[in-house]
């Protein structure tokens, strides 16, 4: 028994409909299966199932539509209809750990070269202006080919930019005379402890209070770096004391950045291009009364014969790669919040620090190993309470009179080496 409901006087009829199918041509292929029992997937509709029901054309589906007859949806996608799949893929943790990766990997080459040229060119004021003047003409040949948008700057702009500028380049300098006396892992251990002249500087200086948090976590930063310094096989004071002046300039420089480029407009690349620039101007004449260039052409040549050809890559790259990893850490911090970047900057100090113990060597005792542990740890925890409370404080109080806004300079991208 065939079963049939009853439709209203403005439907067709469904035996001429039929016959219509009927006369018309059935193809040799059709794209849609054979419906063999309708009835069972279409309950509510009027369909005989003696004879299988093959559709011969997309098109005539359109009857329905048209008509109105039935309200029959198809959801079936066309193979040969091109339509967009709305899916939104994002993949923001790949795109961190890319420049996470690049930034790490072009500190670790640049802290190797630099130590290299080190090793037989031991003229660290020249090795620090060569850095400068390499990053100073990439960011120049960028702005005259258009590859990055030129900062407008005034004499106001370099006016407050000088004295960061000066702290830039006491910083600058020290710390590659310290890579020139001792370790790089020991000059980037004594560097770990930053956060402790951050809060000394802001305290008695700046009159600035922190959180019991604040001096807890500075703790095991300098009994960390008290610890590795003592046990310290290869000790020299000059590198010490370098690695210490370092720390105490950036210091400065990130209080002389909060303060004078408050509501500047230059900011990023173009800023440390700023900065470099006028670090050079600064730093040149001043190199050249240190060592000079008696000095420069005799351990060039004596450089050159004992290491030949390759001694010119040395400080190409070293210089080169000096300026390239300070572009991609402020890529990257344009991408991640100042948590992340924190992480991100303790991790790439110990690759720097674990790749140059592999690569030169470096004597390491077991306690030597621990407090260089304790202290970059405890840099890892003051950045972590430093997130904490400034997120905290977002609350309830401008975000630019919060102090740890100048602890770690984070606003203008001002990394440690």
């Amino acid at each position: 028994m065939i079963s049939s409901i009853k439709h209203s006087t403005s439907a067709f009829n469904s035996t001429s409909f039929f016959s219509k199918k009927r006369s018309i041509t059935r193809p040799q292929f059709s794209p849609l299966p054979v419906i063999k029992n309708v009835h069972n997937g279409f309950p509510n509709q009027s369909c005989s199932y003696q004879k299988p029901l093959h559709v011969a054309a997309i098109e005539n589906l359109a009857i329905l539509k048209k008509t109105q007859q039935r309200k029959i949806e198809c959801q079936a996608y066309e193979a040969d209809r091109s339509r967009p799949l709305d899916i939104n893929i994002e993949l923001p943790e790949i795109k961190i750990g890319i420049y996470f990766a690049t930034w790490w990997a072009l500190n670790v080459v640049f802290n190797i070269y630099n130590k290299k040229v080190l090793n037989v060119f031991p003229y660290p004021w020249l090795t620090s202006t060569l850095s400068l003047a390499a990053g100073s003409l990439m960011m120049l040949i960028s702005w005259v080919t258009r590859v990055a948008d030129a900062p407008k700057t005034h004499f106001e702009f370099w006016k407050t930019l000088f004295p960061v500028a000066v702290a830039h380049t006491i910083g600058h300098v020290a710390a590659t005379v310290s890579m020139s006396k001792v370790a790089v892992s020991f000059t980037h251990i004594i560097k770990s402890g930053e956060p402790a002249f951050s809060v000394l500087v802001s305290r008695f200086l700046l009159g600035e209070a922190f959180p019991l948090p604040v001096y807890l976590s500075l703790l095991p930063i300098i009994g960390g770096c008290a610890l590795s310094a003592a046990t310290e096989l290869n000790f020299n004071m000059t590198g010490f004391m370098g690695a210490m002046i370092s720390n105490l300039a950036f210091v400065f420089r990130n209080i002389f950045s909060k303060i004078g480029m408050k509501g500047k407009s230059v900011s990023g690349m173009n800023y440390y291009a700023c900065l470099s620039m006028l670090s050079l101007l600064i730093l040149t004449p001043f190199a050249i009364a240190v060592e000079g260039p008696q000095l420069w052409a005799v351990g060039w040549q004596k450089a050159v014969s004992q290491i030949g050809p390759n001694f010119v890559w040395w400080v190409v790259a070293q210089s080169v790669f000096y300026h390239l990893y300070n572009q991609v850490s402020y890529m990257s911090l344009d991408q991640i919040s100042p948590l992340t970047f924190s992480i991100g900057n303790t991790m790439k100090r110990i690759s720097v620090i674990v790749s140059s113990i592999i690569i030169f060597h470096t004597p390491v005792q077991p306690v030597n190993a621990i407090g260089a542990a304790v202290a970059i740890l405890g840099t890892f925890l003051y950045s972590q309470v430093y997130s904490l409370l400034s997120l905290r404080n977002l609350g309830g109080t401008n975000s630019s009179e919060w102090p740890f806004d100048i602890l770690l300079g984070q606003h203008y991208c001002f990394l440690n080496r």
